[in-house]
């Protein structure tokens, strides 16, 4: 356990390309703290959860001024998973360790099939269709975000990718969305089962803080909507494989 206080080092690592996504980290965070000794219900998740919305918070914040936030899409979104991520988080104390890893790296993997396949409407939905996207899919990945541990920028994005938005736009209304459905799974783990080790959850939130400030203007000056979407997905299958094998078959 020694080795997990050079974990925020790694940690600013991932912040900073995972705020050019739109994403948390959560993704790495959990499987990483889990890997290197922390119980996954009441460190893991919980600490992932807490830098989950700190990586995307300060992204969401920057996007917003930049006027990159699909606010129709991201409002609803929000909010429902805001509403629904306390239902999942209630049920993952109830099931055991392993079904979670297994639909943590299955939910991580099925995601980035709609970016492989480039699935991609030609036109941003209309206000009316925006509203029932946003609830609709808040309300179910904020169901997961909860259940995993997870902020669900990971389906988040594709789908917001697959209903019309470009890439960058995607991925910025994401970091919104994200952080509603991340400080509700945080505070929901927190109450119901987190056993927090505040000196290292500090070292860790100032490293994903400086990490995810300096991704997010990288991302608004210099990637490309293609880029992140190659990034999303390399990082989205690496993982996934690694869990279900290392945790699922083996573990």
């Amino acid at each position: 356990m020694g080795s997990i206080y050079f974990v925020p080092i790694l940690f600013f690592i991932i912040a900073f390309v995972f705020s050019m996504l739109g994403r948390g980290g959560a993704t790495l965070y959990v499987p990483i703290l889990f890997w290197l000794g922390m119980d996954l219900k009441t460190q893991a998740i919980p600490l992932g959860m807490l830098l989950n919305v700190v990586n995307t918070s300060v992204p969401a914040l920057t996007f917003g001024l930049k006027k990159m936030i699909n606010w129709r899409l991201a409002i609803p979104s929000g909010l429902a998973m805001i509403a629904f991520a306390p239902l999942g988080a209630w049920l993952n104390v109830a099931l055991p360790t392993k079904p979670i890893i297994l639909i943590l790296a299955l939910f991580t993997a099925i995601s980035v099939i709609p970016l492989i396949g480039n699935w991609h409407l030609k036109h941003e939905p209309s206000p009316q269709r925006s509203i029932k996207v946003g609830v609709l899919g808040g309300s179910i990945l904020g169901f997961f975000a909860g259940l995993i541990g997870r902020g669900g920028g990971s389906f988040v994005v594709p789908l917001l990718y697959v209903i019309g938005l470009d890439m960058k736009i995607a991925a910025a209304t994401s970091a919104f969305v994200v952080t509603c459905s991340g400080m509700s799974s945080f505070l929901s783990h927190l109450t119901l089962q987190a056993q927090p080790r505040w000196t290292m959850w500090i070292f860790c939130v100032i490293a994903v803080l400086i990490g995810s400030q300096l991704g997010s203007r990288l991302m608004i000056t210099k990637l490309k909507p293609n880029h992140i979407k190659w990034i999303f997905v390399t990082i989205s299958l690496g993982v996934a494989a690694t869990l279900i094998a290392k945790d699922v078959i083996l573990g």
